[in-house]
C-alpha cells in the first residue's frame, strides 16, 4: 500500500480541513451574516454586481377617465466593486506527521479560517462604518470633540433609529434593524438607567431566534458585541468608538460557499514539493486564499454611532 502524503490529499481529507477552515471562520462574522449575498461564478472575472431598483413616485393626480396615464419609468442603479485576492499561509517543519489528520494539521486549518473571518470581517466593517450617516453623541458635530464621557445612551440609539425610519429604511426578517458595537459601548448603553431602556437577550419573552454575539435590544434595534469594531481619536487624544445600525440590504457582499469564488480555499503543499527550495524535504505549508470586498448598497440604510467610552 502506498503511503498517503498531503501531495495525494483523498478527497474526504480536503474535505475536512475545508470544513476545519468554515467552522471557524462563519460564526466569527457578524457583518457578513446580515449583508446581501451575491454569488461570484468562477471565471466571471473579478467584478461583482448589485443591482438597486428606485421606488417609483406616488401619481400626483387622479385617472382621467378613458385617459391612459403617463406612466412610470423604471431606475435601476449598477453597483461594482472590485474584488481583490487575500490569503495567508503557515510553513510547517518536517516533525509533523504528515501520514494522518494530524491534530496541528487540523488547528492551523482552524487558525487560518479564524484570520479568514478576520480578514472578511474588517473588510466589511472598514465600508459599512465610511458611511455618510454619521451621529456624534451628546450634541457634538465632529469625532475631534468627542471625549470619553460622551458615551453611548439610549437616547442616542432612539435617534439613530429614528434616523432610519425617516429615511425608509428596510428592517430585517425579525422586524428589527441590526447594529454592532463595542463591548465598551455595550457596557455604557446597558448601564444607562433612563426608563424604557435596555432589554437583555436572556430576558426575551417571545422566543426569538438569537442572532451570533447577540447581546439584547433597545428602541427597535438588536445589539451584537465586536472585538473588531472601528476606532479613532477625538478630543484629547480621547478613543473614540465607531459602531454602526443599519437596515436590510444596505450593504452587500460577495456569497462564501459551494459555487462561489469568494469561498476561502485551502492549499497544502507537501514536504520536498518545493523541489531544491527544501532539498532535505523539511518543510510543508497549509494556506488560503479568496477573494473579496464590500460594498454599501443603500447609504440611508446605516447610520453610524461615534462615542467616546466610559471604560
Amino acid at each position: 500500500m502506498a503511503t498517503q502524503t498531503i501531495t495525494t490529499l483523498s478527497v474526504e481529507n480536503q474535505t475536512f480541513y475545508d470544513r476545519a477552515l468554515l467552522e471557524r471562520l462563519l460564526p466569527e462574522l457578524h457583518f457578513y451574516n446580515d449583508g446581501k449575498k451575491k454569488k461570484v461564478p468562477k471565471g466571471k472575472g473579478t467584478k461583482i454586481e448589485w443591482r438597486k431598483f428606485a421606488s417609483l413616485a406616488i401619481p400626483k393626480a387622479p385617472l382621467t377617465e378613458g385617459t391612459t396615464p403617463n406612466g412610470s419609468s423604471l431606475s435601476i442603479t449598477s453597483l461594482i466593486a472590485e474584488l481583490s485576492q487575500y490569503g495567508d499561509f503557515v510553513e510547517i517543519s518536517d516533525v509533523l506527521d504528515m501520514q494522518s489528520k494530524d491534530p496541528v494539521i487540523t488547528e492551523t486549518s482552524q487558525l487560518l479560517g479564524e484570520q479568514a473571518a478576520l480578514l472578511v470581517d474588517t473588510k466589511i466593517r472598514d465600508v459599512v462604518t465610511a458611511g455618510t450617516n454619521v451621529r456624534f453623541v451628546g450634541g457634538k458635530t465632529g469625532r475631534s470633540e468627542l471625549t470619553a464621557s460622551d458615551v453611548l445612551t439610549g437616547e442616542e440609539v432612539k435617534k439613530a433609529v429614528r434616523d432610519l425610519r425617516k429615511n425608509n429604511a428596510k428592517t430585517f426578517a425579525d422586524g428589527y434593524f441590526h447594529a454592532v458595537i463595542s463591548p465598551e459601548q455595550a457596557y455604557d448603553l446597558m448601564s444607562d438607567t433612563a426608563d424604557g431602556g435596555w432589554i437583555d437577550a436572556n430576558k426575551y419573552t417571545d422566543n426569538k431566534k438569537l442572532l451570533k454575539g447577540e447581546i439584547g435590544e433597545y428602541a427597535g434595534a438588536r445589539f451584537m458585541t465586536s472585538s473588531n469594531t472601528a476606532t479613532g481619536t477625538g478630543a484629547s487624544d480621547a478613543t473614540v468608538h465607531l459602531g454602526v445600525i443599519y437596515g436590510k440590504d444596505s450593504y452587500g457582499v460577495p456569497e462564501i460557499g459551494e459555487g462561489s469564488a469568494a469561498k476561502p480555499s485551502i492549499i497544502v503543499k507537501a514536504q520536498g514539493s518545493a523541489g531544491t527550495a527544501d532539498p532535505l524535504n523539511q518543510r510543508s505549508t497549509i494556506g488560503w486564499k479568496n477573494f473579496f470586498e464590500s460594498k454599501i448598497l443603500e447609504q440611508n440604510a446605516i447610520v453610524r454611532i461615534e462615542t467616546g467610552i466610559s471604560a
